[in-house]
């Protein structure tokens, strides 16, 4: 499959940059590579992962400055990066996880919507949303033990600043370290405490791994058709009354950015109150006859409902939709970066 090039009416030809399908890569270099450049991502985005998680836990509903500025002040920087190396840990293999199934179902989907028949932009549509579904179900089976404890670790300093009820249903459990949480977690819950809110991770994350990588796309497509003839009008036509155009590296990156903050705002939309019903899951505590218990999600739902209706389960979505557009524009451009730099020479691939 192959994004290579797209014609439209008039004969004018957009030279678009070909995939690298998952035979043309180097594996050792793909996995090496992506674990450190995907580990800096998650750096630079993880404070606005706690913003949304501190306010989709919150009984009322706190803006994203009054969270940001009570954290500051009783928790210091820090505050912002609590759970982060455990967070980090389970990010890599995760993302191991996700970049090989999302590679394998692609090509794989891909080839066999093409041999059915199918357009190109079918087919790629049809691929990267197969592709989606799978590699956000094969990343849950480690993440979501992470997603606890990492989650745990987020809320617990809400609990220090002067306002000590912002979260009441939070676990008076307290937690040192990752390791500390992992084994008080374990010893409380068994391991079902560590796969807490799984069901619900694999309907948020699946569904909105599918859309976002067919909403991709086609976005990308859309826009690529539309600046690349725009683009080349300014070009000179050749005899027959074509034109030619060819993006540079910034166009590149460019359209596949603005690509990716578009298939954003749809997932997350889409998919808000799910992640807010399974961080709620992850994270809270109800009390039955005296004695905590984990929430179900008919109770959930319920706690919502009686909090704000509807509005409740959009909270932290400002934050949501930032992280995943700033993600999802900083994962495509570097996945696609990283792709190019674990490309097989021309002899191996021969």
């Amino acid at each position: 499959m192959s994004l290579g090039a797209a014609e439209d009416d008039s004969a004018s030809e957009i030279h678009i940059p070909a995939d690298i399908d998952w035979h043309m890569l180097d594996k050792s270099k793909f996995f090496f590579l992506g674990a450190a450049l995907f580990s800096g991502v998650s750096a630079a985005l993880y404070p606005i992962v706690v913003l949304k998680t501190r306010q989709q836990v919150s009984p009322t509903q706190v803006s994203c400055f009054n969270m940001s500025f009570n954290i500051m002040r009783y928790e210091g920087f820090r505050g912002f990066y609590r759970g982060f190396g455990t967070s980090l840990m389970g990010t890599i293999p995760a993302r191991a996880l996700y970049m090989a199934a999302l590679e394998v179902t692609k090509s794989s989907v891909g080839t066999a919507t093409v041999r059915l028949g199918c357009s190109d932009t079918t087919a790629t549509a049809i691929a990267n949303a197969a592709a989606g579904l799978s590699s956000a179900m094969a990343a849950q089976l480690v993440w979501t033990p992470i997603d606890v404890v990492s989650q745990r670790l987020m809320v617990q300093g809400c609990q220090n600043s002067n306002n000590r009820n912002i979260l009441p249903n939070v676990s008076s459990c307290r937690y040192s370290n990752g390791l500390d949480a992992f084994r008080k977690i374990l010893v409380a819950d068994g391991p079902t405490g560590l796969y807490r809110g799984f069901g619900i991770s694999i309907l948020t994350y699946a569904p909105s791994n599918a859309v976002w990588w067919a909403s991709y796309s086609v976005a990308h497509r859309l826009i690529w058709g539309g600046y690349g003839c725009h683009m080349s009008k300014k070009d000179e036509s050749d005899v027959s009354g074509g034109c030619s155009y060819r993006p540079n590296s910034k166009a590149v990156v460019a359209v596949q950015g603005l690509s990716a903050a578009m298939a954003s705002g749809v997932s997350a939309i889409i998919t808000m109150p799910l992640d807010t019903i399974k961080t709620r899951l992850q994270v809270l505590d109800g009390e039955e006859n005296g004695q905590r218990r984990p929430l179900t999600i008919l109770q959930t739902v319920r706690n919502l409902v009686k909090e704000g209706g509807l509005a409740a389960c959009y909270r932290g979505l400002g934050p949501r939709w930032a992280s995943m557009s700033m993600s999802a524009t900083t994962m495509i451009t570097t996945y696609e970066f990283l792709k190019r730099l674990s490309t097989k020479s021309q002899e191996s691939l021969t």
